[in-house]
């Protein structure tokens, strides 16, 4: 059974403090091949540019208090104001890479039982070398397609409305509020997919002290989906070990490993330190589930495969 594709997207953008991305990303969904198409941001707080850079496009603005921030909080008060039939979540520190981002995103709901669909995700020169090789294992170059596991992340996610108003997004999470809407989506029935076409790039240009804190409240939200789960001192060892020698080998074939090393040791450390801090779980994880999250790529080295037509839908950004 299929249904239309929507006649009408909603996109909601949380944000704070974004001056330096936030204009791209606008740019980005302006000139997307589905026109149709309402810009919702949820600001907490923002004391720069961000607002008044976000004002020249057409969007709608949702003020909540710093103090009320969670990642949940501000998706339900977003989707809240949206009225499209599909809701696009994008971080507000990413852009798309092509102009049919949004209809590689939407083609999935021609099925009523898809309730969500997450896209690809690639770095950009400021990313960490580490981040850059998660990205290749989270977001693989394809194939597109449904999957079983929970594995999602609302950097670049699409949702159906009717389904988030009666499952909407846990507020006491401390981040993660992406997995345990796709977990529970599942056990309710829907299907859920990954678009390798829905490109975008996701800047992280962060200090790497907030790498040790961005993992430890994730494996906090981790804890909280799955409770039985357990993360030992011996398990980060491994998992930082095999991580750091399959990124640097990867580092030396790119001609990057001097350059790179003290990096990918430090990212990595932190990466899987964090976790170690911030997990202690009671509940299974499913394989596969696991391997995305914390196994390294194949030893073989990988690139990017772009189809013919890629010149003629990539998004030019040179007078953003």
């Amino acid at each position: 059974m299929t249904e239309k594709l929507p006649s009408k997207l909603s996109i909601v953008i949380r944000c704070f403090n974004e001056e330096q991305h936030i204009g791209k990303l606008l740019s980005g969904i302006c000139q997307q091949t589905i026109s149709a198409v309402e810009i919702i941001i949820v600001d907490s707080g923002s004391t720069d540019a961000t607002l008044a850079i976000a004002s020249r496009y057409p969007v709608k603005i949702i003020h909540i208090k710093p103090a009320d921030f969670t990642f949940g909080r501000a998706l339900n008060i977003g989707c809240e104001a949206a009225s499209g039939e599909v809701i696009v979540i994008a971080s507000a520190h990413v852009y798309p890479v092509y102009n049919d981002w949004l209809d590689k995103l939407s083609s999935f709901f021609s099925d009523p039982k898809v309730a969500l669909v997450y896209g690809k995700q690639r770095g950009n020169n400021v990313s960490k070398y580490s981040e850059l090789r998660i990205f290749q294992k989270w977001f693989p170059d394809g194939p597109s397609g449904f999957q079983s596991h929970p594995f999602c992340n609302n950097a670049n996610t699409a949702i159906r409305r009717n389904v988030w108003e009666n499952v909407r997004y846990d507020e006491n999470l401390t981040g993660l509020e992406d997995l345990g809407w796709a977990k529970r989506i599942l056990a309710d029935g829907y299907r859920m997919a990954y678009s390798a076409e829905a490109e975008i790039i996701h800047v992280h240009d962060e200090p790497l002290s907030r790498i040790f804190n961005r993992y430890r409240r994730e494996a906090i939200a981790m804890k909280a989906i799955f409770p039985d789960e357990k993360f030992s001192f011996i398990y980060f060892i491994q998992l930082f070990v095999s991580n750091s020698i399959n990124d640097l080998y990867n580092a030396m074939h790119d001609r990057m490993l001097l350059k790179k090393f003290s990096e990918i040791i430090a990212f990595r450390m932190l990466q899987f330190y964090g976790t170690y801090r911030g997990y202690r779980q009671q509940g299974p994880i499913s394989t596969q589930l696991k391997d995305r999250f914390y196994y390294p790529n194949q030893w073989n080295h990988t690139r990017d495969i772009n189809s013919s037509d890629a010149a003629e839908r990539k998004i030019d950004y040179s007078s953003s």
